[in-house]
């Protein structure tokens, strides 16, 4: 093979990666229209209104995963540091007069034109910050003082500005994707079992801790949700009305009668059930094969990138997405307590749909260089 041929080689992306990926982002666009209808009509008298946003999202997100993909992901371990630092300054502002507090929770910022959701930069920024730490620890990661310990204070320190808005979801999301990281290094079994142990505690407290008693009822519900299917059951049994209606092929696009008010933000958390509903089992698998299928690629390009950097850094982007989807499917069949977690690339959400498929197109990137 001649030279010109192995350069051209190597700057040929991951085709199935990208297609996936933009599959699942038309599908996210599809779905949202059809979900938040009748409340964009409700609200704005525009039955339009979410579909714009999401476009415009899904656009800059396009162009961000463009960017990214044709940026040497190399550069991200030099300027690791300053990209942590500005995503927990980020984090930080939702303490300032530009957070903005919805339903108990400060999670986002408004500039006045947009809204913004710190989380989702420190949890990107978290990855790369992460990885560079694992590749400059690579013969320590197996001792407790010098590889364990650091880890555990990084894992703290990305979490502690997300699980103080409050948002636990997204804590345990990152948190898990850290520590999926720490095993893809070479954790010691022994320590990485410590640390479930200690995450099982902290999660205990959590939820049964004084001022958090909305955790605890989520419990309670999850445990029966028929029991009050009037009150703290209602958003998870609807859901599940939502999905066993649908039965296999669907009641048909834009048919859903769930949406109309009886699941709340049904374009947001629990899109997934509108999916179910509309397009029924065949519709749910269909998404839950792209996901496989991309999930697959990502631990390929890990597993195939050229450095210790690259691999850490496609598995944690590729564990991110594959814990979030997880978790947030996991809550619309009632497989786990409720919780405010999105599926990406699908659910409703500037920030989260710019944020992911960024780190898709870093992804991109690193196929570029894979053996």
């Amino acid at each position: 093979m001649t030279e010109s041929k192995k350069k051209a080689k190597k700057k040929s992306a991951d085709f199935i990666l990208l297609i996936t990926t933009v599959s699942l982002v038309f599908i996210g666009i599809v779905m949202v229209f059809s979900s938040s209808w009748p409340e964009s009509m409700e609200k704005y008298g525009n039955g339009y209104f979410f579909l714009k946003k999401q476009l415009i999202s899904a656009i800059i997100g396009f162009v961000a995963m463009v960017a990214t993909m044709n940026i040497k992901y190399h550069v991200y371990r030099r300027f690791a540091l300053p990209i942590y630092i500005f995503a927990l300054l980020l984090g930080c502002l939702i303490f300032s007069p530009l957070g903005m507090e919805i339903k108990g929770a400060t999670r986002w910022l408004d500039f006045g034109f947009t809204t913004f959701m710190p989380s989702d930069a420190i949890k990107l920024a978290s990855i790369i910050f992460f990885a560079k730490f694992l590749t400059n620890k690579k013969e320590k990661i197996g001792t407790f003082l010098q590889g364990t310990i650091p880890a555990l204070l990084l894992i703290g320190l990305s979490c502690i500005l997300i699980l103080v808005q409050p948002d636990l979801g997204t804590t345990v999301t990152l948190a898990a994707t850290l520590i999926a990281m720490f095993f893809v290094a070479g954790a010691r079994v022994f320590h990485l079992l410590g640390m479930g142990v200690g995450a099982g505690f902290f999660l205990y407290y959590a939820i049964t801790s004084e001022g958090n008693e909305y955790r605890m009822e989520r419990w309670t519900t999850f445990r029966d949700p028929f029991s009050d299917k009037l009150d703290s059951g209602w958003q998870i049994v609807q859901s599940l009305y939502a999905l066993g209606s649908g039965g296999i092929f669907g009641l048909g696009l834009g048919k859903s009668r769930q949406k109309f008010f009886y699941i709340p933000e049904a374009y947001n958390d629990f899109i997934f059930s509108i999916i179910g509903e509309e397009l029924g089992l065949l519709g749910t698998l269909l998404v839950l094969f792209l996901f496989l299928l991309l999930i697959w690629r990502g631990v390929i390009i890990a597993m195939k990138t050229e450095d210790l950097f690259g691999c850490y850094l496609a598995s944690g982007i590729t564990a991110l997405i594959a814990i979030q989807s997880l978790i947030n499917i996991a809550v619309v069949t009632s497989s786990i307590p409720t919780t405010g977690i999105t599926l990406p690339f699908i659910s409703y959400g500037g920030t989260s749909l710019l944020f992911y498929m960024a780190g898709v197109g870093i992804l991109l990137n690193i196929s570029r260089h894979t053996k």
